[in-house]
């Protein structure tokens, strides 16, 4: 079957955004079922790219027609339920404990290896060398030409989600200096946030490393892994903190307080796999024990600030009077 031609349309950034033409066209769907996935990497512009439909989806100001009905009201407010904002929101605060004993834990973690003789393990040695290396690139390099490839590893991290939920993403997406944007038929958090948790790069070297594996003994070259890690892990890390700061449209989608804690967590977690493979005198089963220990004390705590806090409310009101 011939490849579909490719349609162009301009939003009102001035970019265009390419949606096939046929049978199988991402433009053949309702406006309510295409989405444009977008990072715009060097602007300092913070609009909320998604634009909000009756139907609580999300679409592209590009894609919107000409002339539209009115809008229903959205569902949450014609039957009175809770916004999902709202419990995104506290869902987030809740992870905010989660995240407190889980960088603890990591620290601790850290130490204890590194009084084990964790600076002298050549793996720990070559990801630390990598991550210097991403350092020496970051400062010669001119920042447009590092960001290129994010841009493209961004994009193409959104399409893949979109796979993985049982999406369509249009043949070609846009990447450029300034930023880009994919046009796919769904979004939901997973899809909207996994960029910023999601090392594309680091996962296609243990993917490459693991095939060569299959073919030949790799084992002399296990360092050359974990260089890459450490180099691919940096450059995930760096550029995704430079576009949060810049305020990316991505962390909108499901409330910015709780992408923020789940892409932390997420990035904490993928940190803490590498530490346990690198690290010396470490387990998974040392580390959970770790985490259940702080996570008693935590509660421990809790517990007694709460106490405290109701005895010095109690000890106020006696002051006034009150029984």
């Amino acid at each position: 079957m011939a490849r579909p031609s490719p349609n162009k349309e301009r939003g009102n950034t001035g970019r265009s955004v390419l949606a096939g033409k046929g049978k199988a066209s991402l433009r053949s769907l309702p406006v309510s079922q295409r989405k444009r996935m977008r990072v715009d990497a060097l602007s300092q512009e913070t609009d909320d790219l998604f634009q909000k439909t009756g139907t609580g989806d999300y679409a592209s100001p590009a894609d919107l027609p000409e002339e539209t009905e009115s809008a229903p009201p959205p569902r949450s407010l014609a039957h009175g339920t809770v916004p999902k904002s709202l419990v995104k929101f506290l869902v987030g605060v809740f992870l905010l404990p989660v995240a407190w004993v889980m960088t603890r834990t990591f620290f601790q973690s850290f130490t204890t290896s590194i009084h084990h003789g964790l600076l002298a393990s050549q793996s720990f040695g070559c990801f630390a060398g990598g991550m210097i290396l991403f350092v020496v690139f970051y400062l010669i390099i001119p920042r447009n030409v590092l960001m290129l490839p994010y841009v493209f590893g961004h994009e193409l991290t959104h399409a893949l989600w979109v796979k993985l939920f049982g999406g369509r993403v249009a043949d070609q997406f846009h990447v450029s200096e300034e930023g880009g944007h994919v046009l796919t038929d769904r979004v939901n958090t997973w899809i909207a946030l996994a960029p910023y948790f999601f090392p594309i790069y680091s996962l296609l070297s243990i993917t490459l490393y693991g095939a060569a594996c299959l073919v030949t003994d790799m084992s002399p070259y296990r360092w050359i892994l974990f260089l890459l890690l450490g180099l691919t892990m940096a450059f995930h890390l760096v550029f995704t903190f430079l576009l949060i700061t810049k305020g990316q449209p991505d962390l909108h989608y499901g409330g910015t307080f709780f992408s923020l804690m789940v892409i932390y967590l997420i990035n904490l977690t993928i940190i803490t796999g590498l530490l346990l493979v690198t690290g010396k005198e470490i387990s998974l089963s040392s580390f959970i024990a770790d985490f259940v220990k702080n996570t008693v004390e935590f509660l421990e705590f809790s517990r007694s600030a709460v106490a405290w806090i109701l005895e010095w409310v109690g000890n106020i009101r006696a002051g006034f009077g009150h029984s």
